[in-house]
């Protein structure tokens, strides 16, 4: 391990990664192997250098380091590489901006999220539930990821568009996503002059971002032409929002690019989050045992209502585990400013990343990482073991934290106790799922047999 001075008066030096490679740095190491790459820089000290390509990334792998990132000092920080890379796909949405355009975005959307209107948007998540379980049958072997990555879709299509005009933009996102999603991570930690390489992967992620961002223009363009502003959907309430301190709406580029980001987030995480707290249970049946008792006990026969969230208490300590061991892979930001970081002074344009996931997998804060263990998250247990806000950040932290934390929440618990009240996931022999590179680390398969749950 080498030792890099950083310039522009370092307070102390930072340790370089090995297996730095000429022109490439570490990237190949990323590629091969992201997550294991990532949990291993902690090693090496609480702020660590790798290089991607020819630039350098400083990594803070402490959750003091990132919290400060997220909080302490993120007035130093802007959105760096990762959300530059992303903008093909998202533009200036939410989940890329900066100062007065992130503040003032966030100020028409927070309505969009409020405790009233996720309720009524629970009533729509129900019924997309109701119909994935309604349409299974017994023995039927079905993909665990492909089944819920079509149930976002159209729970996101069921609260985002009120009638058909959204559909063209469901069908472009059940086709394209997956796409961006599966060359996202990858594409954003490449150096850029390998996006001109001709080669298909670059090809699809081009055409999947121009068509998606083609169809949403025009499912924008139609619903601001029939006047849709009253639907209650999350497309009209875009269209209608006004800024109470500037007057102001947005445009029609604006309402894509947020359209956009929703889409992507919120197809990305719910889909990776159900799919292994849906595996996980059915691996581990005493704790699955438990949370049907619970369902049975709190929900009955009826579908899930929002009512029921909160009183579901035994399925959130099993999505805190999941998204625990399952989190975001890589984030990126830049500092604006000269910012003291871990002891060294970081000019102004340096980039730094951190990685939740090798954060919610470090020894020193949790005991045994590796392993499911939703019990860890019981109040008694959770005192015990110091684990506080700061070493647990899911959703982001302070003015970053992600918008629609409560929407995730929400769905992931109604789906999680419709599934588990009709069915029994038997998971099929010869295949064990395999984390993939991606925003977060989704599955690359869950074949499972359904079978009818009885008493």
């Amino acid at each position: 391990m080498s030792v890099v001075e950083v310039k522009s008066a370092g307070v102390r030096s930072v340790p370089r990664a090995p297996g730095a490679m000429p022109l490439l740095g570490h990237a190949l190491k990323l590629w091969r192997d992201p997550f294991g790459f990532l949990v291993s820089l902690r090693r090496h000290g609480e702020l660590v250098r790798i290089d991607l390509g020819t630039m350098p990334l400083f990594v803070a792998t402490s959750p003091e380091l990132v919290h400060e990132i997220y909080v302490g000092k993120a007035r130093s920080f802007e959105k760096g590489r990762f959300f530059d890379r992303l903008r093909p796909l998202a533009g200036n949405g939410l989940a890329n901006s900066d100062g007065e355009v992130h503040r003032r975005h966030r100020r028409l959307m927070q309505p969009m999220f409020s405790k009233d209107r996720i309720a009524g948007y629970s009533e729509a998540m129900s019924r997309t539930a109701g119909a994935l379980v309604d349409a299974w049958e017994p023995g039927q072997e079905i993909d665990v990821e492909k089944e819920v990555a079509s149930l976002s879709v159209e729970t996101l299509a069921a609260t985002m568009f009120s009638t058909d005009i959204g559909q063209p933009a469901v069908e472009a996102v059940r086709e394209h996503l997956p796409v961006l999603l599966e060359n996202l991570l990858i594409r954003a930690a490449s150096p850029k002059f390998l996006d001109r390489v001709p080669i298909r992967a670059n090809r699809d992620f081009d055409a999947a971002t121009a068509t998606l961002r083609r169809v949403i223009d025009e499912v924008v363009a139609s619903a601001r032409r029939t006047g849709r502003t009253d639907r209650g959907d999350l497309l009209s309430l875009l269209l209608a929002a006004q800024d109470e301190e500037s007057g102001q709406g947005l445009t029609d580029t604006e309402v894509r690019d947020e359209l956009s980001t929703i889409l992507f987030a919120g197809v990305e995480t719910t889909t990776a989050t159900l799919a292994w707290a849906l595996y996980e249970l059915a691996t581990h049946p005493e704790v699955e045992e438990r949370i049907v008792a619970e369902i049975r006990e709190v929900v009955g026969d009826r579908p899930v209502t929002i009512a029921d969230v909160p009183r579901l208490a035994g399925i959130r300590r099993v999505l805190d585990e999941v998204m625990r061991l399952h989190g975001v892979t890589l984030l990126m930001r830049r500092t604006t400013e000269p910012v003291e970081l871990g002891g060294t002074l970081l000019p102004a344009g340096t980039e730094v990343a951190f990685s939740l996931y090798a954060i919610h997998r470090d020894p020193g804060l949790y005991a045994e990482p590796d392993r499911f263990d939703p019990d860890r998250w019981l109040p008694e247990r959770q005192k015990a073991a110091g684990i506080g806000r700061k070493a647990y950040m899911p959703f982001g932290a302070g003015n970053r934290k992600c918008i629609g934390d409560a929407f995730a929440w929400t769905e992931a618990t109604i789906v999680i106790a419709t599934v588990l009240a009709r069915w029994r996931l038997v998971p099929v022999p010869g295949h064990t799922p395999k984390e993939a590179v991606s925003a977060v680390a989704h599955a690359d398969r869950i074949p499972v047999t359904v079978l009818p749950r009885t008493d």
